[in-house]
């Protein structure tokens, strides 16, 4: 579900259609997959294929969070830092920054650094 998702949000092999994206990663995201989760609360950052929700995303990066998807960890972070869909909370950004950048991934890591910088 969550790689057919993406296939249609992408527009890879078949016609770009966000609200068939939307679906199929709901579905996923009901089954508890942790990408389909994040990818779910993409969709409601960004508006794709549903009206735009940062609460919600906010819910859905903390529940892919929690089950240790590096992806929605620095979506979350971005979330906390920006103050988006939650109040703002340099503290919380840096916690999730860090275990994102633990699993190696290099935006979080890059995010760290410039953070540390200024």
């Amino acid at each position: 579900m969550h790689n057919l998702g993406r296939f249609y949000k992408n527009g890879f092999g078949v016609d770009k259609n966000h609200q068939k994206a939307f679906e199929l990663f709901k579905k996923s995201a009901e089954g508890e997959y942790s990408s389909g989760i994040m990818m779910l609360g993409y969709c409601y950052d960004f508006g794709i294929g549903i009206n735009i929700d940062k609460q919600k995303a906010v819910e859905l990066y903390q529940k892919a969070a929690n089950f240790g998807h590096k992806a929605a960890q620095y979506n979350l972070a971005n979330m906390y830092k920006k103050g988006e869909g939650i109040e703002k909370d340099l503290d919380k950004a840096i916690y999730w920054y860090e275990q994102s950048a633990k699993q190696g991934y290099q935006n979080a890591q890059n995010k760290l650094r410039e953070l540390k910088n200024n």
